[in-house]
């Protein structure tokens, strides 16, 4: 088997907003949509591309497993200066749930929290 590529999707109820979010804090770009039920976001850099659903799309199967995403995950991705980029976050009005922190392991991290309370994790290996 040969994956060509990974992409991540959440349910959530305002797609546009959480599209909206990655775009203006972390530089992604809308590679497919349509309407506001579907929306798939590409970074430049490379990585999975990240979807939102709109909740409730009669379309998504199983439908018992059709409820909103964000309870107990985090959406992390690896940067390279994380002081930067949470200042960056912070200046653009972000809703900040974690100040950049440092673990014993070497995981510096900090935490978002979008409009539909997806949390953003930015990590940077020290």
């Amino acid at each position: 088997m040969i994956i060509e590529s990974t992409a991540l999707s959440l349910n959530v109820p305002r797609p546009r907003e959480s599209a909206d979010f990655l775009q203006r804090h972390l530089g992604f770009t809308i590679a497919m949509e349509q309407d506001d039920s579907f929306i798939s976001l590409e970074h430049p850099s490379g990585g999975p591309n990240v979807i939102f659903l709109q909740t409730g799309l009669a379309t998504f199967k199983p439908a018992h497993r059709a409820g909103t995403a964000g309870e107990g995950l985090l959406l992390v991705f690896v940067v390279d200066d994380i002081d930067a980029a949470h200042q960056r976050f912070a200046d653009a009005g972000a809703t900040v749930v974690t100040r950049p922190e440092t673990e014993p392991w070497g995981e510096r991290f900090s935490q978002y929290e979008d409009p539909n309370g997806i949390i953003v994790q930015l990590v940077q290996w020290v």
